[in-house]
């Protein structure tokens, strides 16, 4: 089991996954708001969405999971 984790300090602006989603390399699975800047936060390796750690609206500090993969 492997966890995705925040890249940055910011607001959850959308969340574009649910568990059981299989994700390739460079999809995206949230979107970031920071200093009214979107950045979208994107997979790096293949895998499948086991849990949600955040929701939209959450705060989440650089390092935070975001996700849960298998």
């Amino acid at each position: 089991m492997s966890k995705l984790f925040s890249s940055m300090a910011g607001s959850v602006y959308k969340v574009l996954v649910k568990p059981g989603d299989r994700l390739e390399p460079g999809d995206e699975v949230a979107i970031l708001e920071s200093m009214k800047m979107e950045i979208p936060i994107t997979m790096e390796s293949t895998a499948t969405v086991k849990e949600l750690k955040v929701g939209e609206g959450d705060f989440v500090n650089e390092g935070d999971v975001i996700l849960v993969l298998e």
